[in-house]
């Protein structure tokens, strides 16, 4: 198979069947209610991503717990309230031929209480720049209930209908902030050396697998290196990912950074002295892709066609995650498919995520073309 056919060929995640390699990555969209049930223009927004080609739709962070609410605008798995208005979601992206992952994480530390209705908790009660307050310390009992929490939260993405779900370990929220040694300061069971801080983790994974079975496929979005003076390194990274692996997990998202990462952040803003189109988290997909078999998705800066086709072809990952450009081209798979040269249309200028606050995620460059 050439590596221009392998892009836009089947691929396998786990059991799940999917029409190309290209993977819609997670993003706040700010467009469900105060309650988290996602409302009509965010059902149109995911059923023209399935509509435009995308193999894959990964939905922006639900939130698990109510503490856990990371935004306003965030889409809700804490409870039964948005059933209906979910399944109406996947069914639109599957009415497309799309499949639709739903990503389940908890902000921990990395929320306030004007948005999550309560003091943030987090692993240990520190204050970080990520941090918009002090948090309160996690107790062996709030350990125990988000971990529940998490598994009641992916019963109920498999019920209504996902075809796939992703733990988000990833940009500082609370799976992150355990797995980092920064935010980590606890000389229990669950902090300490690396084994110990990757305990919650797994013990999230553990529940997971055991509440959605073994044929619905479980992902993880996961930080290889949080970019920070302290915080987690590649090498420990690395650590969680083999483990994870070795557990059984059905692919790894590469991604990097934290809020307080400066120039390394997750979402980069692209500046006039830039090299252009660099993925900037393939050298940490280069050190993983030795250590694990799992397939492996790849976000971060990728715009090009034929880079994309390169990475895939090089091994370095089995997946291309793309974000922002398919906030401006929502069917870029498609110009993708059709077009050997194509570069996608997105300058990473992050305009994109100030409308996510006014309720309704768009490009401000479409958007004002379009005007």
């Amino acid at each position: 198979m050439t590596h221009a056919r392998q892009l836009f060929a089947p691929a396998r995640l786990g059991e799940l069947q999917l029409r190309n390699r290209l993977v819609r990555s997670a993003t706040w969209e700010g467009m469900c209610d105060p309650e988290g049930v996602p409302g009509d223009e965010l059902i149109a927004l995911h059923r023209a991503l399935a509509a435009g080609g995308t193999g894959l739709l990964i939905t922006g962070f639900a939130y698990v717990a109510q503490e856990g609410k990371l935004l306003p605008g965030a889409l809700s798995l804490k409870d039964e309230a948005p059933a209906d208005a979910v399944r109406r979601l996947v069914d639109a992206v599957h009415a497309e031929g799309g499949r639709i992952c739903a990503q389940i994480g908890h902000a921990g530390g990395q929320t306030r209480s004007d948005v999550c209705g309560c003091t943030p908790i987090a692993p240990s009660a520190i204050e970080l720049e990520q941090y918009p307050q002090r948090p309160l310390e996690m107790t062996a009992d709030d350990i125990a209930r988000v971990i529940d929490a998490f598994a009641a939260a992916a019963d109920r993405a498999r019920r209504w209908g996902f075809d796939a779900i992703q733990l988000h370990a990833a940009h500082g929220y609370l799976i992150n902030q355990f797995l980092s040694p920064l935010s980590n300061r606890r000389t229990d069971a669950w902090g300490g050396d690396p084994d110990n801080r990757m305990r919650f983790l797994l013990e999230v994974y553990a529940a997971v697998r055991q509440t959605v079975g073994s044929r619905l496929p479980l992902l993880v979005k996961l930080s290889l290196d949080d970019h920070l003076e302290g915080g987690l390194c590649c090498d420990d990274a690395l650590q969680v990912a083999c483990a994870l692996d070795t557990a059984g997990i059905d692919g790894i998202e590469i991604s990097s950074g934290t809020p307080a990462s400066g120039d390394r952040t997750p979402v980069r803003r692209r500046r006039a002295d830039d090299p252009p189109l660099q993925p900037y988290n393939l050298e940490l997909a280069e050190r993983l892709r030795p250590v694990v078999r799992c397939p492996l998705l790849l976000v971060g800066g990728i715009r090009d066609r034929l880079r994309a086709e390169s990475i895939l072809r090089c091994g370095s990952a089995d997946f291309i995650s793309l974000c922002r450009p398919f906030i401006c081209e929502p069917d870029l798979a498609r110009r993708w498919q059709g077009e050997s040269l194509a570069v996608a249309a997105c300058i990473s200028c992050n305009g994109c995520f100030k409308t996510a606050f006014r309720g309704r995620l768009r490009c401000v460059r479409t958007d004002r073309d379009a005007g």
